[in-house]
């Protein structure tokens, strides 16, 4: 069976990492990118810095990555940033700076995909969403405004993709202890946790099962779906 060539997006670290490191066990072909470099090392990893916020750097990123491969079986969408900011308190800036990462690089990469993706036999868009959504948490208005427009972008490019065999869903996991976090209190998480079905935090490996699901032949009728972890609707 041939390898599959994916694309995953903040793969330097955290759960993009961890991602990228459990496709190359499986003997996939990866492709990573974030702000800045990356120390994983394999001979099936290629890496590049991209501004996944600027339209700019995202065109040079594909316009590189096609030297390296005119096919992707699959994209996964997992750069992203939070903020965790009272409403009222919110900057301009911040919400620029969010919706820019979360909403338009997701956007684009999907855009920029989209002839790629079409010549794979089973074409696979992943993006990532959060509970905070559902469970509209305080404190994460803007980081849930930017990920209810990842969740619409996803139904919608679900729709849009179907005839060229795309499907394109979305995972929205509970927390886990990465980098996106840290600046959360902990009485903070607890309370979360508690108005989940299951009481405890994420690990990535809860995130890789969907990720695997999502991206599997047999998958071909499952698309436009948000699967949030941790009993959260």
């Amino acid at each position: 069976m041939e390898p599959r060539r994916i694309l995953i997006t903040g793969a330097s670290r955290g759960l993009g990492r961890a991602i990228a490191e459990h496709l190359l066990a499986e003997g996939d072909i990866v492709y990573g990118c974030s702000r800045g470099a990356s120390d994983l090392s394999h001979e099936n990893y290629h890496h590049f810095s991209v501004d996944i916020g600027s339209d700019e750097s995202v065109k040079a990123f594909f316009f590189d990555l096609r030297r390296e491969t005119k096919s992707l079986d699959a994209l996964i969408n997992n750069a992203g940033i939070a903020s965790m900011n009272a409403f009222a308190l919110t900057p301009a800036n911040t919400f620029q700076q969010i919706f820019n990462i979360n909403v338009q690089g997701t956007y684009l990469c999907c855009q920029k995909a989209l002839g790629m993706l079409r010549r794979s036999d089973h074409g696979r868009i992943v993006n990532f969403t959060t509970v905070a959504v559902p469970l509209q948490l305080e404190g994460e208005s803007i980081y849930a405004a930017s990920k209810s427009a990842v969740e619409t972008l996803t139904k919608i490019i679900a729709k849009e993709y179907g005839n060229f065999g795309i499907t394109c869903n979305a995972i929205g996991p509970s927390p886990i202890d990465t980098a996106l976090i840290k600046g959360v209190p902990p009485e903070k998480i607890q309370e979360l946790l508690q108005r989940q079905s299951i009481n405890k935090m994420a690990t990535p490996r809860d995130v890789i099962n969907v990720v695997d699901f999502y991206l599997r032949p047999e998958s071909e009728f499952i698309t436009g779906q948000v699967l949030y972890l941790g009993g959260v609707s």
